[in-house]
């Protein structure tokens, strides 16, 4: 919120802020899938997320107040938590803007008003060997705290190759004139608010309503190297003909994903 703007009591405008990361791997016999599976469980278990979750609001300045967790039977997990107000000590108070958010080894704060909530979703199909694990995080505060301050530090969290971003600001809340404010800050753009270097490592798209403040943003990793998506086998093991035809899957898969259809 810009220094100059006062407002009249409680700031009633929520943000929302809904944060999907895919991770997707080719897995080739039903073994290895079941280990990829595995593994992801493993990796972002419920007492994992919920460190994470702790993180989130500790970026964006609140107190936590509540958390419900769940690891579920066979696969994935849940967290909720509750928040509420509590500004972050920052360096330089008069900037009240929402900003880039830290990154992960920077992490120094704590968030308590609305709520954070992840659920993990593994997945694999036997037919073409495509494993695909998609995490879904829900950040919706009210007051000052802003849930965008968290974004690098989630897509630094995790390893992404597809990542869905949806931004909106509901409600209203008023000056102290009276005069009804529909949003509290400048935005044109989720992008506005990533690293750098986010920005050069992902191609990204937007589509935004800007009288209704809802930002959208999906961004597809451009790097594409073979081996980071062979579970449990690299390059090496394949013939030059498994190995393109395999390269064709996984892009395809991505393109699908990223696209939201079938290309087929």
């Amino acid at each position: 919120m810009s220094d100059h703007l006062r407002l009249h009591g409680f700031n009633n405008l929520t943000s929302s802020l809904s944060f999907n990361i895919y991770d997707i791997c080719y897995a080739k016999t039903e073994e290895q899938r079941r280990a990829y599976i595995d593994y992801i469980d493993e990796l972002y278990n419920a007492e994992r997320l919920t460190q994470i979750l702790r993180d989130v609001t500790n970026i964006i300045g609140a107190h936590v107040l509540n958390v419900s967790r769940q690891d579920y039977e066979p696969h994935g997990a849940s967290v909720t938590i509750l928040i509420a107000e509590h500004e972050l000590d920052d360096p330089d108070p008069e900037d009240t803007e929402p900003g880039p958010g830290p990154l992960p080894e920077t992490v120094v704060a704590h968030l308590d008003k609305s709520h954070v909530t992840v659920h993990s979703y593994p997945e694999s199909h036997p037919d073409n060997g495509i494993s695909t694990f998609r995490l879904d995080i829900d950040v919706s505060t009210c007051g000052m705290i802003s849930p965008l301050k968290a974004l690098n530090y989630l897509i630094h969290s995790f390893d992404s190759d597809i990542v869905t971003m949806d931004y909106r600001v509901r409600g209203f809340t008023r000056d102290v004139d009276g005069r009804k404010l529909f949003i509290d800050h400048d935005i044109t753009s989720i992008q506005d608010y990533l690293a750098e270097d986010t920005k050069k490592a992902y191609q990204m798209v937007d589509v935004n309503v800007y009288q209704e403040h809802i930002f959208h943003t999906k961004m597809l990793l451009k790097d594409f190297n073979l081996d980071h998506y062979l579970f449990d086998s690299n390059h090496r093991d394949l013939t030059f003909e498994e190995a393109h035809d395999i390269e064709s899957r996984l892009r395809k898969e991505m393109l699908e994903i990223f696209y939201s259809r079938n290309l087929d």
